[in-house]
């Protein structure tokens, strides 16, 4: 298992495992428009252009992206920061490859800057995520953009 920042030339490679994942895990959660819209808004330009403003890890094994996660600012502040784009192909899961990429990111100097870490979660990862010690988002389960806000406050800056 290797973790590594995201290179433009693994971006097709990374597209094909976050539309795998949303077609296999997401399908009994979601209907079909909204498991087409969350492809079509990780194309590839767009995974391009997220890698330019966050941290954007993949996890590999033997060459083979299975899994990956960014972290940034949220809106720009210096003092709270988001995840995004977590995925673990289907074909992974279960196997610790999501702790990894959790601990990754919360790893990432912008975490370690953050009072509160922001992440938008599908319905399929909130369990995921409540596990890794992420709550909902004020307490109030929350539904906004096809995605539910959770949170966590690390600690940092106190």
């Amino acid at each position: 298992m290797v973790v590594e920042i995201l290179k433009e030339k693994d971006i097709p490679e990374l597209h094909d495992v976050i539309e795998k994942t949303c077609r296999i895990s997401f399908a009994p959660y979601y209907p079909q428009s909204v498991i087409e819209d969350t492809i079509n808004s990780l194309n590839c330009e767009k995974l391009k252009e997220r890698a330019g403003w966050t941290h954007f890890y993949v996890i590999k094994e033997e060459d083979k992206i299975v899994g990956c996660g960014a972290i940034g600012a949220y809106w720009g502040s210096l003092t709270e920061s988001s995840l995004f784009t977590i995925f673990v192909d289907p074909d992974y899961q279960g196997k610790g490859y999501g702790r990894v990429i959790m601990e990754t990111l919360e790893a990432d100097e912008y975490a370690k800057r953050a009072s509160r870490i922001e992440i938008p979660a599908s319905l399929y990862a909130i369990p995921f995520y409540r596990h890794m010690g992420y709550e909902h988002k004020n307490g109030v389960l929350t539904f906004e953009d096809n995605h539910f806000a959770l949170e966590k406050f690390t600690g940092n800056l106190d």
